[in-house]
């Protein structure tokens, strides 16, 4: 049975325990749990502990994080925390019984001291481990060239330090030109796994350093994908399309410690905050950075993050990792780590945040699927191969999905034959993740990206023209009417002109409602979608509002057909000569001329 089964029949469950009479409200229900309720550990106790765990489980995509001594929905004004250094195991105790019935494997994190005696256990709590799933987090890295992006993911994937030289960021270039430039010009994708206790599953081969992803994929219960990005700023169109197109759960902003904020830091930080991801900073190099200028960088970098409107929590200990991990989906605080990648300098601090971080997608399983392709390939004896992310629904072998916008507006019925997700075979893939479908007899030239995989009973309809809300974040002069700019919807990627607009010009720090019409071909969009546009320094960002539906080939002709149909069912006047005159004018004519001629003779 898979985890999609399993968790509806737990919200079934879930359903009945909260169901209640709206006149007989149970008073020890509302009554929440207190600190130290797991001293106790009374059945009515031990029954509601079950059930939060249960939902935070569910709300966390099969894993949360638990703190041992923190009162639980708990409505009490003067609310104590803790439970005694000594009764500390009795708790624990207590605490795994439950998880072996629910059942969850628990890994304590790090335990925190409390005033007096007493102390809290912050614990990871996660669902046993099934083979061939886990759960996928995606991580963009972005960054000014020369940061240390791809150094510290490959120090990160391979559990091995960097030699101060780039030896660490070979492991990741695919290109000749970025082995001889060290820049990272392409979308990258580098995999680091966490078993159910949060332990590195990562084993690159001792001679040629690759790693099996196979291998992690089965081993691991979190997989965390890092989305590669570019730095220079010549790249930026990949950069962004990596940002919009791969949907990115969190960003790992990169800043040098001996650089400080230069480059395309502010555009790459601007362009997550506008995207609405969540984001955390790293500054590398600290090893060989003058402490003046570390502690001017960060500054610099703590000014910047509160005028994002967001809290610096510089992270140094376990303590402040929880911290940080727990608050982060809020969108309110930022965490910044201080790394070395040659002495490896909280290095394990980063890897922790990456195990507990919470994620919390907006899911929608039961919704018709609606999968949105971002990269495709060919394989030899296989044929085309697309890989993207599922945005709504569930995926299964032998689905029929509907494949397009073609160049006309038509979608095309294809079987999805085979599934991989990290390069391992699945049956299954759902919401949220990332997967790569088999399309048989499909050449490549017909698949492109911005394309998508949609459910036949969604009816769905490629459009050229459409609303949107937009934010010009910069503009040298002013936007009128007719002005083309690339624009960025997803992983469509395509110029449009802006047809109308509410306002005579538009200028930077302007909020309009503007529309859009595409000038290559039809694309399917979504209202709600956020969409970046840019033209050379222009920049601006906004969100899909409505779409104007296009008609495809075949409606056109249908219409066309309908439209001749209707023209030979009418009764004319018969053909009309060259000369434009009917017939039986021309005949009078030729009659009056023959009388003419009749006369003239006389």
């Amino acid at each position: 049975m898979d985890r999609i089964q399993e968790n509806q029949k737990k919200t079934v469950n879930l359903c009945e325990l909260y169901a209640e009479d709206d006149n007989e409200v149970d008073e020890k229900v509302q009554r929440g749990l207190d600190a130290q309720f797991l001293l106790r550990s009374t059945p009515e106790d031990v029954e509601k502990y079950s059930i939060h765990l249960r939902k935070q489980l569910m709300e966390g995509e099969g894993e949360c994080l638990i703190e041992l001594g923190v009162p639980i929905n708990s409505n009490s004004k003067n609310i104590k925390t803790g439970i005694p250094e000594d009764d500390m195991q009795k708790a624990v105790d207590a605490h795994q019984k439950i998880l072996e019935k629910i059942p969850a494997i628990g890994t304590l994190v790090v335990r925190r001291k409390q005033t007096g005696n007493l102390v809290t256990e912050v614990w990871l709590v996660r669902d046993p481990p099934e083979e061939k799933d886990f759960i996928e987090a995606r991580v963009a890295v972005v960054g000014n060239v020369d940061a240390g992006k791809s150094t510290l993911l490959g120090v990160l994937t391979h559990s091995a330090l960097d030699d101060g030289r780039g030896a660490a960021r070979t492991k990741l270039f695919r290109h000749k030109h970025e082995f001889e430039s060290g820049r990272t010009s392409s979308v990258g994708n580098d995999i680091l796994g966490f078993d159910v206790h949060g332990n590195v599953v990562n084993k690159p081969d001792p001679h040629n350093h690759n790693l099996d992803w196979v291998q992690i994929g089965s081993d691991c219960a979190k997989l965390v994908t890092f989305i590669d990005l570019a730095g220079h700023e010549k790249y930026l169109k990949t950069t962004i399309f990596g940002m919009t197109g791969h949907m990115p759960d969190y960003t790992m902003l990169m800043i040098g410690a001996n650089m400080g904020i230069i480059g395309t830091t502010k555009e790459h930080l601007s362009l997550a905050l506008s995207l609405h991801v969540p984001v955390y900073l790293v500054v590398t190099k600290i090893d060989m950075c003058p402490a003046n200028i570390l502690e001017e960088t960060m500054k610099n970098i703590t000014r910047l993050v509160r005028s994002a409107k967001k809290l610096p929590i510089l992270v140094r200990t376990m303590d402040d990792v929880v911290h940080a991990a727990v608050n982060f989906p809020s969108k309110k605080v930022c965490p910044i780590f201080q790394v070395s990648n040659v002495e490896g300098t909280n290095l394990p601090l980063l890897r922790q945040f990456l195990n507990i971080v919470p994620l919390r997608r907006s899911l929608n399983e039961n919704d018709p699927a609606h999968f949105q392709i971002d990269d495709i390939y060919w394989v030899d004896g296989v044929g085309t191969i697309a890989s993207g992310t599922l945005l709504s629904g569930t995926i299964r072998l032998n689905d029929i999905l509907l494949l397009g916008p073609t160049s006309n507006g038509d979608f095309q019925p294809i079987p999805i034959k085979s599934i991989h997700r990290k390069r391992m075979p699945v049956g299954i893939v759902k919401c949220g993740q990332s997967a790569s479908f088999a399309l048989k007899k499909i050449p490549k030239k017909d698949v492109r990206k911005g394309m998508v995989l949609v459910d036949p009973k969604t009816k769905p309809v490629a459009s050229m023209l459409f609303e949107a809300e937009i934010l010009v974040l910069h503009h040298p002069t002013t936007i009128k009417p007719n002005y083309q700019a690339m624009l960025h919807i997803g992983s469509v990627r395509q110029t449009a002109t802006l047809v109308s607009m509410g306002k005579e010009v538009l200028r930077t720090g302007d909020r309009d409602k503007v529309q859009f019409k595409f000038i290559r071909q039809p694309e399917y969009i979504r209202p709600g979608t956020k969409m970046v546009f840019r033209e050379g320094r222009t920049k601006a960002v906004g969100t899909v509002l409505s779409v104007v539906p296009q008609e495809s080939l075949a409606q056109q002709r249908a219409k066309q057909k309908e439209g001749r149909n209707k023209h030979y069912g009418k009764k004319t006047g018969g053909p009309k000569p060259p000369n434009g005159k009917p017939k039986v004018e021309k005949q009078l004519e030729a009659l009056s001329i023959d009388k003419l001629a009749d006369s003239s003779s006389a």
